[in-house]
């Protein structure tokens, strides 16, 4: 009950009220706090009653590949977003910075299932994550080349990324739960 009260209000000021978050710079860390670090751990516990070592770095990775969408809206609204005053991390640091906040997530994300592995909070079949690694290339290579409305199939493309990763992602936990 707490997570979905805070969550819903989470919703509510990331566009609205006084200080709305995303509009402040504040967008990519809601996403992955409350798409990854809230949501992964408050789903695990709602079904298991407990939470394990494991839920962390899958919260991590889930939510790094939810801000990677963020980021390429953010770059494609580069120009529009500063005229109309919304302060994303892209507009206040810059088109550089975005491409790189995106190779960061994404490689971020991609750690996560060896960190689960190398810390034996599970076994190898949780590596079948990285098997959508080479849905990643596509949008990374538009994310790194293109601006504007040439990032639009990046958006697709990346939340596919992000759908078979997660997918992967549970499949390998489950089946390389310790």
């Amino acid at each position: 009950m707490a997570i979905g009260l805070a969550s819903v209000l989470a919703g509510w000021a990331y566009t609205g009220g006084p200080y709305p978050l995303g509009y402040h710079g504040l967008g990519d860390l809601f996403v992955m706090v409350f798409f990854g670090l809230v949501a992964v751990p408050g789903t695990f516990y709602a079904q298991a009653l407990q939470l394990v070592p494991a839920v962390w770095p899958a919260a991590v990775a889930v939510g790094a590949t939810g801000t990677m969408i963020l980021v390429v809206n953010n770059l494609r609204d580069l120009e529009t977003d500063a005229r109309a005053g919304k302060q994303t991390l892209v507009v206040r640091f810059g088109r550089a910075f975005g491409r790189a906040e995106y190779v960061a997530l994404l490689m971020v994300a991609l750690a996560m299932p060896l960190t689960m592995l190398a810390l034996g909070w599970a076994r190898w079949p949780v590596l079948l994550a990285l098997l959508a690694t080479p849905l990643a290339w596509p949008p990374l290579s538009r994310v790194l080349r293109t601006t504007g409305a040439a990032l639009n199939p990046a958006l697709g493309t990346t939340a596919r990324f992000q759908a078979a990763f997660g997918l992967l992602l549970s499949l390998g936990a489950w089946l390389g739960h310790p």
